[in-house]
């Protein structure tokens, strides 16, 4: 009786993953340029609704993301994208910043039902190897303008650059009328509540919740400023993260990407319908039901992403 109250509780919960990477080429069955089985997108997106998936926000972290976004998000309404140009890639801009903008504007334009944020932009001080410091810091700058000119929320992204990353955003703060989420947090309980302060989200997926500090921290945060995501096909839970130990769901898994079948998730790559564990983290560190938070991060993301659909609610 208590496993059938248990599978009736999850099928009432409702998911937002706020960010999902589907054009990576794992989803087409490709690893390190490697084909290791048949494109699998259409069995990933299934698992994701059957789990209680309402909608997925697809990552976008360069210009030449956005063909094959928009091209997955035609056939599905419960799709919905970010633009912008993730910290790592900002040397794209370097070449005509003014041509990149514009087309960043024309995608945007383009497809302005479908793109709920701007972004992945930011700053990665972790791996300069692929973009210097001045070049990130110009060209996120650059992006906040869009956030303004199409009224749109910030997909951000900060890794080893909280003080550029507060500096860059705090002068520009009256350009952003609808602030955003800063995606896999990862940082101390000041830098959140320094954000949070600021207007934005805290969005939490499984390297958020790796060590026992990063536990501690999300357990301190506000429930009210918390956003869940997968970062998939990164970021799952792995056995080893201090989160695991509440991890409670799970699913059939082959341990080799050449033993692939249509009913099975592949050990080592994140999909959508893992957001559950998430929640279970969360839920196990906050001591709180995993269905009360879940309305919870449902409502949040309503309020920042889709607030027509908000007022609906």
């Amino acid at each position: 009786m208590k496993r059938l109250l248990s599978a009736n509780i999850t099928k009432m919960m409702k998911y937002i993953d706020i960010g999902a990477n589907l054009t990576d080429p794992m989803y087409q069955g490709i690893y390190n340029g490697s084909a290791k089985h048949e494109p699998d997108l259409v069995h990933v997106l299934q698992r994701g609704w059957t789990g209680g998936l309402d909608k997925i926000i697809v990552t976008v972290g360069t210009l030449a993301d956005c063909g094959p976004t928009f091209d997955i998000l035609k056939n599905d309404d419960r799709l919905y994208a970010t633009v912008g140009c993730h910290p790592t890639r900002c040397g794209e801009f370097v070449a005509d910043p003014e041509g990149y903008f514009t087309s960043l504007c024309r995608q945007i334009e383009e497809h302005r039902e479908r793109v709920v944020a701007i972004g992945e932009c930011g700053l990665d001080y972790d791996r300069l190897q692929f973009c210097a410091k001045d070049v990130q810091c110009k060209y996120f700058e650059k992006q906040l303008e869009l956030a303004g000119k199409y009224d749109l929320p910030l997909f951000l992204h900060c890794r080893a650059a909280h003080d550029d990353f507060t500096d860059i955003l705090h002068r520009n703060l009256d350009k952003l009328p609808r602030r955003g989420v800063v995606h896999t947090f990862d940082g101390t309980l000041e830098a959140a509540e320094a954000l949070i302060a600021d207007g934005f989200y805290i969005g939490i997926n499984g390297c958020s919740l790796k060590t026992e500090e990063n536990l501690t921290v999300a357990a301190q945060i506000p429930d009210e400023w918390i956003m869940v995501e997968t970062d998939s096909p990164w970021c799952e839970i792995r056995p080893s993260h201090a989160g695991a130990r509440h991890v409670k769901s799970k699913y059939p898994t082959v341990k080799k990407k050449e033993k692939w079948e249509p009913n099975s998730l592949i050990a080592g790559r994140c999909e959508p319908v893992m957001i559950s564990q998430v929640l279970e983290v969360l839920a196990g560190i906050k001591g709180k039901p995993v269905a009360e938070l879940a309305d919870q991060y449902y409502k949040n993301t309503l309020k920042m992403f889709f607030p027509k659909e908000c007022v609906r609610e």
